[in-house]
């Protein structure tokens, strides 16, 4: 009897301490959220001339910051490789990874991470110079092909050639800014990755984007989102949220410019996002209006996507609401 107490007791204090040394009360107790990110990708995480990191992917960090503090701006950036990305967060060194990483049963269960919503659906193509005439995939085949690794794009490349009966030879670079040139400087005849990222780096990198073309074949699924830890389950409720509230929110036709102006609705489902009715923030762990100042400080899904990613060229496509015909579907915040 004796033993089983002991083990219970032992029990009862891990849990307490692992509950004190949990990822939001260490985020509310150092003042800020670390947030991994890309090393510079346009649209999604990048920093501006005066140092300022901007995106979709950014955006989302910003907006746990504004559920977590009030203040979006409480944030700092790591930018990671893809192949330093997993081991930051699994050490610790970051608390949430937002950088253009794919939602896979490996990195869910192997890597030991949760991804917390998908905020880019997305899918891997190529992108070759115009000059060389090419119309299709298929077409590639012995072709040199950069591509990073550590990523689904090497994996599924070898998938994709394989299935069609094709090779290629692969210029393997892991850092972006260095791909990127190595297929402006025409080292490789092919630049692979998720489409995104084809688009953001014709559009931001290219000296003349009509020069290159991105072809019709997506040879993938890559929904893209944040991850964070397993094992803390209030920080990723708190992270799932921070996402889907940005969603909802483009669901409420709530905006940064009009929701003071929409505070006074009746709407049952505006009031319990503003926090003016029910105890939802608390439910969290955070502020009430934890929604209210997402939407106030960084906006909602709609408003981010069009700042960041519709001057590069995107289109909404599969990423706009339900309502609209895209996949963006935000679970009752209720």
């Amino acid at each position: 009897m004796k033993a089983r107490l002991a083990v219970a007791a032992a029990a009862l204090l891990a849990s307490g301490a692992l509950h004190a040394q949990s990822t939001l009360d260490a985020v509310k107790s150092k003042g800020y959220v670390q947030c991994g990110v890309n090393t510079g990708l346009a649209g999604f995480s990048q920093p501006d001339s005066r140092g300022v990191w901007k995106g979709l992917d950014v955006d989302a960090c910003r907006a746990v910051a504004a559920a977590v503090f009030g203040d979006a701006s409480k944030v700092r950036y790591t930018p990671l490789t893809a192949q330093q990305r997993f081991t930051a967060l699994q050490s610790g060194e970051i608390d949430v990874l937002s950088r253009n990483t794919t939602w896979t049963i490996t990195r869910d269960t192997g890597l030991g991470l949760n991804f917390v919503f998908t905020n880019y659906y997305d899918g891997q193509g190529f992108m070759v110079p115009k000059k060389l005439n090419v119309k299709s995939a298929k077409q590639l085949n012995g072709a040199t092909i950069c591509v990073q690794p550590g990523t689904t794009t090497e994996l599924n490349l070898a998938d994709y050639f394989r299935a069609n009966k094709m090779s290629f030879k692969p210029v393997v670079i892991e850092k972006l800014e260095e791909v990127v040139n190595a297929y402006f400087a025409g080292r490789c005849d092919v630049y692979t990755t998720d489409v995104s990222g084809l688009v953001a780096v014709r559009a931001s990198r290219a000296q003349n984007p009509a020069d290159h073309v991105i072809l019709p074949e997506v040879i993938s699924k890559e929904p893209l989102g944040p991850a964070v830890r397993h094992g803390d389950d209030r920080w990723f409720d708190v992270v799932k949220w921070s996402l889907i509230a940005m969603v909802e929110a483009e669901e409420l036709g709530l905006g940064s410019k009009t929701i003071d102006q929409q505070l006074a609705s009746t709407n049952p489902s505006v009031q319990r996002f503003v926090g003016a009715t029910g105890d939802i923030g608390k439910q969290l762990g955070l502020d009430n209006r934890w929604a209210y100042n997402i939407v106030k400080q960084v906006g909602n899904y709609g408003e981010s996507f069009e700042a960041n990613l519709k001057p590069l060229g995107f289109d909404r496509g599969i990423n706009n609401l339900w309502t609209q015909g895209g996949l963006m579907y935000a679970p009752p915040v209720r």
